[in-house]
């Protein structure tokens, strides 16, 4: 009886097969993948040797013979493909019975226990959150087995769309009730995700990548973010500050992660908030597919490719399956960028509020001593910033550091086994749940006719595509230049 991060699986024809699979069923998977197992292990050792002998030749010239350099690359080439579909063989052989129906339950008792505990501190109401809360966990189950259909996640759309929709579609028709309303707490579930999240970004990894990564990532991110900003405000004039803001971080830092914390620094609408991760989920499933068919079609080196893609596609989820497109080598290099990316969450979000409590609206910060904007003090300025500063941020580092500590006490060993495999694996499954309710949560708050003034003329849209195209031609340029 504890908590696991366990989600429901890929399915085809039976819904059910994602949340429970019977000893029988993964015997007889099993018995029926021993050949392709089989296949693709001789296929590999035929690879690796080839591969080797080509090095060795290539080596022993000093690798100054083009021809054989390039015969031993695609044959290296041919090994990491052969490893891949290893890989994948041996994990349809290796399948084992599972039932994630009592994993559910546990999420609803225990998580819904300890959200209680905050949402009392709160002054939230309680019997609304423990009958609501169930409902909305089940919806976040559904909007899983929806993603994980094998035709619908063919088509790249993942469970933050499904969630939403879910959300949205009662919403918009029967309409959610009060008590659902009052349960569906959008931010604390996923404030408490990000927290996690901040779990996984791993500082060794940073160094890994190094200078490169660092300057693909936390030197572009800035100036696209400024320069969406600006052409916002300046060309296209969106009448919104706390929408363009919400809809650039979204755009060039991480997706959602970037857009609730921008949203909170900058208080936005949950109107203009949900906006943008709307649009940032329409426009990843292009991107998934799109910009690894460009990196294929111009030739452009795996780890290059790795690399825009990291710094370019939206979220960790969508950044893996692009990557994949192209390779592995590709795909890790990808993941390993946006994990680097993603510490750009806290700098944003305090920058973000510093630049509102200065520039965009210091009146505010000035009301809360009473003085006029002109008299604006340091002290009050710093304390709107600490304000607007979305507070789970400092967890979200904390977890980072904590995490990272660990790891590098503990040797590479321990950290694959117990930190990575172990305790990064259950939090990352957790913070997945936590973001499914959460998106649940937004859609049940939400109305379509509260897109209307957003949505008004299409400027979010044309941000969001100018935006995108600097963001794409900028990261390109440097992974590039770095790589």
């Amino acid at each position: 009886g504890i908590i696991t991060g366990a989600r429901p699986g890929r399915w085809s024809d039976k819904p059910m097969s994602a949340l429970f699979r019977s000893k029988e069923e993964a015997d007889k998977r099993n018995a029926a993948a021993a050949g392709r197992l089989e296949t693709a292990t001789q296929r590999l050792n035929e690879a690796k040797a080839k591969a080797q002998a080509a090095e060795d030749l290539a080596r022993a010239a000093g690798f100054k013979d083009r021809k054989l350099n390039e015969e031993a690359r695609q044959l290296l080439g041919a090994w990491r493909n052969a490893r891949s579909s290893h890989s994948s063989a041996r994990s349809a052989a290796s399948t084992k019975p599972f039932n994630i129906i009592p994993n559910v339950i546990w999420l609803i008792i225990v998580t819904g226990l300890l959200f209680s505990i905050g949402l009392k501190f709160m002054g939230k109401p309680l019997g609304s959150h423990f009958i609501g809360f169930p409902i909305i966990v089940i919806l976040a189950v559904i909007g899983y087995l929806i993603a994980n259909q094998a035709n619908i996640r063919a088509l790249g759309f993942s469970y933050v769309l499904w969630c939403i929709l879910l959300g949205m579609i009662i919403a918009n028709t029967v309409g959610t009730p009060e008590f659902l309303k009052k349960a569906a707490q959008t931010e604390y579930f996923i404030k408490t995700g990000l927290v996690l999240l901040g779990a996984s970004i791993l500082i060794n990894l940073i160094i890994l990548v190094g200078l490169p990564g660092i300057f693909v990532t936390w030197v572009v991110t800035p100036i696209v973010l400024i320069f969406t900003y600006w052409f916002g405000q300046n060309i296209i004039k969106i009448p919104s500050k706390e929408l363009n803001i919400t809809v650039s971080a979204d755009m060039c830092v991480s997706g959602v992660s970037a857009a609730i914390a921008t949203a909170a620094a900058s208080k936005a609408k949950k109107e203009e908030l949900t906006l943008a991760i709307s649009m940032s989920m329409v426009f990843v499933v292009i991107m998934i597919f799109a910009l690894p068919a460009f990196a294929n079609l111009v030739g452009m080196h795996p780890v290059m490719a790795g690399a825009w893609l990291g710094g370019t596609v939206d979220n960790t989820g969508s950044v893996v399956a692009a990557g994949e497109l192209i390779g592995p080598e590709a795909m890790y290099v990808a993941a390993t960028i946006k994990m680097i990316q993603n510490v750009m969450i806290g700098v944003i979000a305090f920058g973000v509020a510093a630049y509102w409590t200065l520039k965009v609206e210091p009146e505010r910060a000035a009301a809360a001593t009473g003085v006029t904007p002109m008299k604006l003090t340091f002290g009050t300025a710093l304390y709107e910033i600490w304000y607007r500063f979305p507070k789970f941020i400092l967890g979200f580092i904390g977890a980072s550091i904590i995490f990272s500590g660990l790891a590098a006490a503990a040797g590479e060993d321990w950290a694959q086994a117990m930190i990575r495999n172990g305790v990064l694996a259950w939090a990352n499954g957790l913070r997945d749940w936590f973001f499914a309710i959460a998106f649940v949560s937004i859609g049940l708050n939400m109305n379509f006719r509260d897109f209307k003034e957003p949505l008004k003329g299409g400027k979010p849209v044309i941000l969001y595509v100018v935006g995108q195209g600097f963001n794409l031609v900028l990261t390109a340029f440097m992974a590039w230049l770095m790589f």
